[in-house]
């Protein structure tokens, strides 16, 4: 699976937090992030991570389009509500998920239910909708 990784940066550690607990199920799919968040992410993991611009410098439309171009298959965008800047990537982004099919994570309870159905196979589904993963 292609997995997108975004977190505002109020909730950067978070995103760190969250994927050093599921290193070892993100290790066995593709990962790319906006810069900031996939550094981080990296730094922390050692998880190879395809870095995108920042968020800020286009970095959100560069994993809009890889959505739109069916290239992604899971998207976790940790956003924080306080972030009133922000929220019009998120909800892009959001959108954008919602017309494609494509699961998306706004915050952590929802992506540890999606981490969960990625360990287990719920979301193989993708593979039929996105046969680049076969």
């Amino acid at each position: 699976m292609n997995i997108a990784l975004m977190s505002h940066d109020g909730k950067k550690e978070l995103m760190v937090q969250f994927c050093i607990a599921y290193c070892g199920i993100l290790a066995g799919h593709s990962i790319c992030a906006t810069k900031t968040t996939g550094k981080l992410i990296s730094d922390a993991t050692g998880l190879p991570i395809s870095m995108c611009l920042a968020a800020n410098q286009g970095g959100s439309q560069q994993i809009g389009a890889r959505i739109a171009y069916n290239e992604i298959d899971l998207v976790m965008f940790f956003c924080d509500p306080d972030d009133t800047t922000g929220q019009e990537r998120v909800n892009e982004i959001a959108r954008l998920c919602d017309r494609y099919s494509i699961p998306f994570a706004s915050n952590v309870a929802t992506a540890e239910v999606l981490i969960q159905g990625l360990r287990r196979g719920d979301l193989d589904w993708r593979n039929i909708v996105n046969p680049h993963n076969n």
